[in-house]
């Protein structure tokens, strides 16, 4: 009896030992397949699939100067009408990556100010709602300077808002953002980002003393994270600004045309556990 239990007790250890790598890799494969579920590629590097195209005083889908293409596996943005791209889906709570260069090119009426762009989140209403041209929403700016403000892009009610902390003193007439700060809401305007020059001017090829933006020609890695009624930017690696309380939470995202040439390589989500 003693003999049998001693080979029933082998036989068990020895069929654990065999079975738990099977088991491990199940689960590591279902661990694998779920990171990969929680990222979407909005940019598959080959065209459009999943956006929409708006120019002013054109409309949705009417974009016969090609201001947005792709090309060598890049989304091409010309600048030379102003729009924007914009998905056909709504998104929340995400990590969005984006990579990016300015081109060489810039397009009257802004043909010698700095080169200006930007990414809108939680979109929301009529394509054109503002100014005939992007949806109401919030804006993480890219402009040769300022790339990291954060923009309220809406129609100046309390349904659009970001909360930030702010350095005591206003930036000319805008808030700079400064980690424990005094809060501000702000429902239009903007938030510059912490290290915004004070004698920031609007011209073409501008760099300020602290810009974490890298010169032209040189990619750029803006994160926009946004994780519920949060917002944080960071560029480069380095955090330049954040909100709370934003309104809305959700919604479409648009990637801007604003006189200026520049080109994506990359544009992700990965969505973030709730």
């Amino acid at each position: 009896m003693i003999i049998n239990k001693l080979f029933f007790l082998s036989v068990v250890v020895l069929l654990s030992v065999v079975e738990t790598p099977e088991k491990n890799k199940s689960e590591l494969s279902n661990t694998a397949n779920k990171e990969a579920a929680k990222t979407i590629r909005l940019f598959n590097g080959k065209n459009l699939d999943g956006w929409y195209t708006f120019i002013k005083d054109r409309g949705r889908g009417n974009d016969p100067k090609g201001v947005f293409t792709v090309k060598d596996g890049l989304i091409h943005i010309s600048g030379e009408e102003w729009g924007c791209i914009t998905t056909n889906n709504e998104y929340e709570n995400y990590t969005l990556t984006a990579e990016f260069k300015w081109g060489g090119k810039t397009y009257e009426p802004r043909i010698n100010n700095a080169r200006d762009g930007g990414i809108l989140v939680h979109s929301t209403g009529i394509d054109g709602g503002y100014s005939g041209t992007w949806m109401y929403g919030i804006e993480c700016q890219m402009i040769e300077g300022g790339t990291g403000d954060l923009l309220v892009v809406g129609d100046g009610s309390n349904n659009f808002a970001i909360t930030s902390p702010v350095a005591a003193e206003k930036q000319k007439s805008s808030y700079l953002f400064k980690e424990n700060g005094a809060p501000v809401t702000i429902h239009a305007g903007r938030i510059n980002w912490w290290g915004r020059d004070d004698d920031w001017d609007d011209v073409k090829n501008f760099r300020g003393k602290q810009d974490v933006e890298k010169p032209l020609g040189e990619w750029n890695r803006m994160e926009c994270i946004v994780d519920g009624k949060n917002i944080s930017i960071v560029l480069n690696g380095i955090l330049v600004n954040r909100a709370g309380n934003v309104l809305p939470s959700k919604g479409r995202i648009q990637i801007q045309s604003e006189g200026a040439e520049v080109l994506f390589r990359r544009v992700e989500l990965k969505m973030l556990q709730r």
